[in-house]
């Protein structure tokens, strides 16, 4: 049986953020199960940027199954959580059953990987104080907020916590999150 990754998000999360760490874990060996609101196809979005904007530009992205919905998960059945970022963590965020799923592998100290705006749920589960995380960085006011660091980079190791600004960094987080994993789950 593989060892088994959860993934939360929703609607309007960035499509490379899900898809990539989906993909790319699932290369490793892991199965990875996508939880959600609801069990229903998602929409995600592509946040770019582009010349003349102060800030990213979004546009449609692909549609993805959830495998599960958040009252359905028993996170102690997972060995390591994934949150993408995108639009979906500002309203995930409250949302008591991401909360409790969150807390979890924090608590029981399992590897956590956030990008973007993911933080925006650790914070909201009241898991960052303390800590160091990289985050967009329109939100590294949040981060401080939560009482964590911020850091500006593109796999901040932080314990089982690795976490990064967006997509473009995609290549350095997953590297280091899978350092963690192997080394506290290794998928065979």
């Amino acid at each position: 049986m593989a060892v088994k990754v959860l993934l939360i998000t929703g609607d309007a999360a960035e499509s490379l953020e899900v898809l990539y760490p989906y993909q790319r874990l699932r290369e490793e060996g892991y199965q990875v199960d996508i939880a959600a609101p609801s069990q229903k196809k998602l929409r995600f979005v592509v946040h770019d940027f582009e010349d003349g904007f102060d800030t990213y530009t979004e546009k449609p992205g692909y549609t993805w199954p959830a495998d599960l919905a958040f009252d359905e998960v028993d996170p102690a059945g997972y060995a390591a959580l994934v949150i993408p970022g995108g639009r979906a963590p500002e309203y995930l965020r409250n949302d008591p059953e991401v909360q409790r799923i969150t807390r979890h592998f924090f608590e029981t100290d399992k590897p956590v990987a956030q990008i973007c705006h993911g933080p925006q749920i650790t914070a909201a589960a009241g898991v960052l104080q303390g800590r160091t995380t990289a985050a967009y960085p329109a939100l590294e006011p949040d981060v401080r907020a939560a009482g964590a660091t911020y850091r500006d980079g593109e796999a901040v190791v932080d314990g089982v916590l690795v976490s990064a600004r967006a997509w473009p960094d995609h290549p350095g987080w997953l590297r280091a999150f899978i350092e963690v994993l192997r080394t506290k789950a290794p998928a065979a």
